[in-house]
């Protein structure tokens, strides 16, 4: 008997010239449809689509320019039926995304941006908190300095939580940002006390496709051959309590899911 799947997998389309692993291979929206429903096929059940590179040192980029690349790629998503998230940190892309079909809101920065919060509050989003300690991705890594990275970051969304939920907002998802103004110790340390933000009572995302610390810990493989640090460091959160991962690679993340779920379900029999 196959395992059920209790865990979502999230695919990325970033439409980006500078993406830090596939940017450039989308730029084209015509390409990112094409990829956003074979993501789909291969058994996403969200979409993440991001028009502005959130990578250490990436340009930012002005709405407008975010709302060209993105709103045609929503529009023709969501009419297949897909769950379409916009990853982006602009209330006004936020704003013309979920008027365009997409359902969640996914913001590297964490709700900390006023507007942010009353578009996904008047809307009705479905919000993805993710902790970063800064609202530049350009200077993130200069603040990887914590105490206890752990409690620190799960204070942040116990806060981003409480603060959204005042706002009208109810549908939370939290994020430990990895990556995000983290090094590899910081990383490993989130993904091994995922535990710890069980008791926020939310769904919990991680993101770790292809990211600097896996090469890191692997011996420097390029973005495109990360696939096996990947999917062992995505699987060890899900053992962690994360109900959704965040990935580039659908497919390998998918079958892997339906094993590792089968393995487990078998234990309990």
């Amino acid at each position: 008997m196959m395992g059920t799947m209790h865990t979502q997998v999230m695919g990325i389309v970033n439409v980006t010239p500078d993406s830090f692993s596939d940017g450039g291979r989308f730029e084209h929206v015509d390409a990112a449809i094409a990829h956003g429903l074979q993501l789909a096929a291969e058994g996403a059940s969200i979409v993440d689509i991001g028009g502005e590179s959130t990578r250490p040192g990436a340009t930012p980029v002005e709405p407008d320019d975010e709302c060209q690349r993105v709103l045609p790629v929503i529009r023709a998503l969501a009419a297949e039926g897909i769950t379409v998230s916009i990853d982006t940190r602009h209330a006004l892309t936020a704003e013309r995304a979920m008027a365009a079909g997409a359902r969640i809101i996914n913001d590297v920065t964490g709700f900390v941006e006023p507007d942010l919060v009353k578009v996904a509050a008047a809307t009705g989003a479905r919000v993805v908190i993710n902790h970063m300690p800064t609202d530049d991705p350009r200077t993130m890594q200069a603040h990887a300095q914590y105490g206890d990275v752990v409690a620190e970051v799960r204070d942040f969304l116990a806060r981003r939580i409480d603060e959204c939920h005042q706002a009208g907002i109810t549908d939370i998802v939290i994020d430990p940002g990895i990556g995000f103004g983290k090094n590899s110790d910081h990383n490993l340390a989130l993904i091994a006390a995922l535990d710890h933000l069980a008791d926020l009572r939310r769904p919990v995302l991680v993101g770790v496709s292809r990211k600097r610390f896996i090469g890191e810990l692997s011996g420097d493989a390029p973005a495109d051959r990360r696939i096996g640090g990947t999917i062992a460091a995505g699987l060890a959160a899900v053992a962690h309590g994360a109900s959704i991962l965040r990935v580039h690679d659908v497919f390998e993340h998918v079958q892997a899911l339906r094993l590792w779920h089968a393995i487990t379900a078998a234990e309990q029999d």
